[in-house]
């Protein structure tokens, strides 16, 4: 079967259990670019609204424990404390930062292609440590993608990070100009611009990378017409199988057909080829509906259900092919219909309400059937 696929082109697009199959492997779609990108954006977005809380908390935190006050006179060992203690209270200070950091890390993967943890793709396998298929891959059509993708972030970058030297160098020359306080914050601002600046390049790559890995993705899953005619042998059995499954499936449906015929109020038959089985609520239901139909046996069927439990069986041809032409299986019949079978309906419960005495309904012999709802026998 593998040589018969080898001559043939993937052209087909993946079938439902090939996509589940690869994603059991391990091959979901991925954007490594657009997992940087969202990163470095959230953390410059992050500086810039926890940077004055976490500088100012840094900063104290330096200036109390890293003074010379008391250091000095109690020896080695309150200075190892208050470096350890240091380092705590540091930790707590950014805390947030990492804690949204650790949130984004785990979510951007999931940005595209959602969440795939696969035993499959964890485990070893030696063409991985293979050299051959290793400088293959180096060498092959997507190396050279990703060759250019590395090439694209680096003069992006270089390009943003010359526009931003070049808009605020006078910014940056008057740094050192004012105090150090004044100098530390308006550095701090510059290079939070910048790497915001910097970071928003990462933006551009990734909508290009997205619809890429998208395609690859795709182009990677699609099978040959063999591969989808094997796959669906192998899930829907043999055409003989499935033949039967139809048959019984057609069966079980006809059967619960049948139980509803007892609760029709008429059958309106052709007289031999068609009959339709029709009920009305008129609390539940705005128009008479199909609750039975079929044409000779299964006709035949209707009729001797309907007769045995005492539903009328109204004999109008031109009716009866209309209703089954135009109308499915539980389905309200068109309203150009509505007045021909008003007028069965009302002879039903005429001949229902009959106590005997006087001249039967009569059922009328003509039907107001608009031209395109007529069907002529036989058709």
């Amino acid at each position: 079967m593998a040589e018969e696929n080898q001559g043939q082109e993937k052209t087909e697009q993946p079938t439902p259990r090939r996509q589940q199959e690869a994603r059991e492997e391990g091959q979901i779609a991925r954007s490594r670019e657009l997992t940087t990108m969202l990163m470095l954006m959230t953390a410059g977005l992050s500086f810039l609204i926890l940077g004055p809380a976490m500088t100012g908390g840094l900063a104290r935190l330096m200036q109390h424990f890293f003074s010379l006050h008391g250091l000095a006179q109690g020896g080695p060992g309150l200075v190892h404390e208050a470096l350890a203690q240091a380092l705590v209270e540091a930790l707590r200070a950014i805390a947030p930062l990492l804690a949204v950091m650790f949130v984004v890390a785990l979510a951007a993967p999931m940005a595209l292609g959602g969440w795939g943890l696969s035993g499959k793709a964890l485990a070893f396998k030696w063409e991985r440590i293979d050299p051959v298929k290793g400088l293959g891959r180096v060498f092959s059509a997507r190396g050279l993608v990703e060759l250019l993708k590395a090439l694209a972030k680096f003069i992006l970058i270089c390009l943003f990070l010359s526009l931003f030297l070049w808009h605020y160098r006078h910014g940056l020359l008057e740094v050192g100009n004012g105090s150090l306080e004044g100098g530390m914050a308006q550095g701090g601002r510059l290079i939070l611009r910048g790497f915001l600046l910097v970071a928003s390049a990462t933006v551009i790559i990734a909508l290009v990378d997205v619809p890429f890995q998208l395609w690859d993705h795709g182009r990677k899953l699609r099978m040959t017409r063999q591969e989808v005619k094997e796959e669906l042998k192998q899930t829907e059995g043999r055409p003989e199988v499935r033949g039967r499954i139809r048959q019984l499936q057609q069966e079980v449906a006809r059967r619960r057909m049948m139980a509803e015929v007892p609760k029709a109020d008429v059958v309106v038959t052709n007289p031999s080829h068609y009959a339709v089985a029709l009920r009305y609520n008129q609390q539940r239901m705005r128009a008479p509906r199909v609750v039975a139909r079929g044409v000779d046996e299964v006709a035949l069927r209707i009729r001797e259900v309907a007769s045995r439990h005492g539903v009328v069986v109204v004999q109008a041809p031109v009716l009866a092919r209309a209703i089954y032409h135009s109308t499915r299986l539980e389905q309200e019949i068109p309203e150009g219909l509505y007045l021909a079978v008003a007028q069965v309906l009302a002879y039903v419960f005429q001949l229902r309400s009959h106590d005997g005495r006087g001249p039967e309904p009569v059922l009328p012999t003509e039907f107001p059937i608009p031209d395109e709802l007529r069907r002529e026998a036989g058709s």
